[in-house]
């Protein structure tokens, strides 16, 4: 009997994006780009994720790239569609569309770095002089993470009104002698000695692994219109960098064109690296081994908009022969998630409904009806639940999604206090299973934003054929999500997945996208907290 292929071994390549000569789209400044990632999956065109968006620039250098999964064996078709934002609606249809390139992944990796004209969207004409350059690396699992912190003094000022207003762009060479931006700081405004905020990077980002690569870093004075001076830059490595884990360390900061002109020209003033550490950065395997609980969550949508359960439209119609689309994605994402809890207890919650006895609308209740104890053994016992409790409750609305959000909040508040007593390692994920738009969306950005600092991942499976564009905003992978005050979010939580899409894929398939950014969000909580792995127990 022949055995059908299995897919071979992946290797993760991160994908970086450069766009030069972009047409004008706005009547009196440049520009404002960003780059869209596709790929070909289950038949259809999939959103990967966004660039950052670059404000007024027609040539832009994006610090957010795309890390995907390669199969030598496979051809996998990529897209890359580039938008000038004009607005802050997370769809782009309403924005102006600035070029496309359509090519397999096997060709950026081939040929590196990958140029290509932009063309319109028949796939055909090239859009003016717009041209794409894709630059492939692989991505090194592991390592170490760099903590820094920087400020500066004396910087030139290059504004003829007020002073300079500085940021940092950090680069690392490619081995077409290019150089790739991983890291752009924040702008401080209107001064010539700056300190910026510490953040950190991964040691592959910044040089591959490799201590004694070199790194570049350029100091520029933004402007509005786009048109941001370098003010200096310095070249310098890790190993370089380590000696200010002892002692601050100091980089002249040179502008080539004055450094050519003057003679008596020393520098454009000095960049100061505060503080730097090394520290291991673990993977996710590594928290499973050290006994890190996944605690899974469920939350169903039950408003009207669902239709009538009594009737086969319905998208809660419970068919003896074919589990509806919740039931789906509850055991494929469930399937998963049981294997990482060892009680295999899950609660699970409902909102939008009329609920008995009194009939009335809940934003948040459990589909046992035991509000003190809405736990369910196993998968298969949140299954059932939910099979009795579309039979006892009426389908209402609205779409609130936040008072679930914070309900599961606090369990991993809970478990963040007892980091620090205990060193127990407990991660929680929320699946939130939804049939349309959330109409608290201005509630749940603030309780996305303030459950981004605890150890929490929001999963959001969209559910029927409705428009689920601005779900895409709440997905931090095109830019920072901020609450309706300006917080921003510490770190990215969401990750959003619309059903039809893989209806005709394997379950395995659905719960492998929708659980793709959980590993990676867990790794930069726990990054971000500064705790390492538990000792794995024998």
């Amino acid at each position: 009997m022949n055995q059908a292929p299995t897919r071979g071994p992946a290797s993760k390549v991160e994908l970086h994006i450069e766009c030069q000569h972009l047409i004008k789209k706005d009547s009196t400044s440049k520009s404002d780009p960003c780059v869209a990632f596709f790929m070909f999956q289950q038949g259809t065109w999939n959103e990967i994720g966004r660039t950052e968006n670059i404000q007024n620039c027609h040539d832009p250098k994006f610090a957010n790239g795309f890390v995907v999964e390669y199969f030598f064996e496979e051809v996998q078709k990529i897209k890359f569609e580039v938008y000038d934002l004009d607005n802050a609606t997370p769809k782009l249809t309403d924005d102006d569309f600035l070029g496309m390139l359509e090519c397999n992944l096997a060709q950026v990796i081939s040929k590196n770095p990958f140029y290509s004209p932009l063309k319109k969207k028949n796939g055909k004409d090239n859009m003016a002089n717009s041209t794409i350059t894709v630059r492939s690396e692989e991505v090194k699992e592991g390592g170490l993470m760099a903590y820094m912190s920087f400020s500066a003094k004396k910087l030139d000022n290059k504004d003829f009104m007020g002073k300079s207003d500085p940021y940092i762009e950090i680069s690392k060479g490619m081995p077409d002698g290019t150089w790739v931006v991983v890291h752009r700081t924040e702008v401080i405004k209107n001064t010539l000695n700056p300190t910026w905020r510490p953040f950190n990077l991964a040691e592959n980002v910044m040089c591959g692994g490799d201590k004694n690569k070199d790194i570049k870093f350029d100091v520029f004075d933004y402007d509005n219109d786009g048109s941001h001076d370098l003010i200096g830059t310095f070249i310098t490595t890790i190993t370089a960098m380590s000696e200010a884990i002892k002692q601050p360390v100091s980089f002249p900061c040179i502008n080539p064109k004055k450094k050519e002109k003057k003679r008596s020209y020393e520098n454009s003033g000095i960049v100061h690296l505060t503080s730097f550490k090394l520290e291991r950065n673990p993977s996710f395997l590594e928290f499973i081994y050290g006994g890190m609980q996944v605690n899974f969550t469920v939350g169903v949508d039950f408003t009207a908009s669902n239709g009538d359960p009594k009737t086969a439209n319905s998208l809660h119609y419970i068919n003896p022969y074919q589990p509806n689309e919740y039931q789906q994605a509850i055991q494929a994402v469930g399937a998963v998630c049981q294997d990482y809890d060892t009680d295999k207890m899950f609660p699970a919650l409902g909102f939008g409904a009329q609920i008995p006895p009194e009939m009335k609308v809940s934003m948040e209740f459990a589909l046992n009806f035991n509000a003190t104890n809405p736990y369910c053994a196993g998968i298969q016992g949140i299954l059932d639940a939910y099979t009795n409790c579309i039979q006892q409750i009426r389908l209402y609305g609205p779409t609130n999604v936040s008072p679930i959000i914070y309900h599961v909040a606090r369990f991993a508040e809970a478990a963040q206090k007892e980091e620090a007593t205990k060193g127990a390692h407990a991660y929680f994920a929320l699946l939130l299973l939804t049939d349309g738009v959330i109409t608290d969306m201005d509630a749940t950005r603030q309780a996305i934003v303030y459950c981004s600092g605890l150890p929490m991942s929001l999963i959001i499976v969209g559910v029927g054929n409705a428009d689920f564009a601005d779900m895409n905003f709440l997905d931090g992978d095109d830019g920072v999500l901020k609450g309706p005050n300006g917080q921003p979010a510490q770190r990215d939580i969401v990750q959003f997945v619309p059903f039809r899409d893989f209806k005709r894929a394997s379950a395995a398939e659905l719960a492998k996208q929708v659980l793709a950014e959980v590993p990676q969000q867990v790794v930069k909580y726990y990054s971000m907290r500064k705790m390492l792995p538990n000792v794995p127990q024998k």
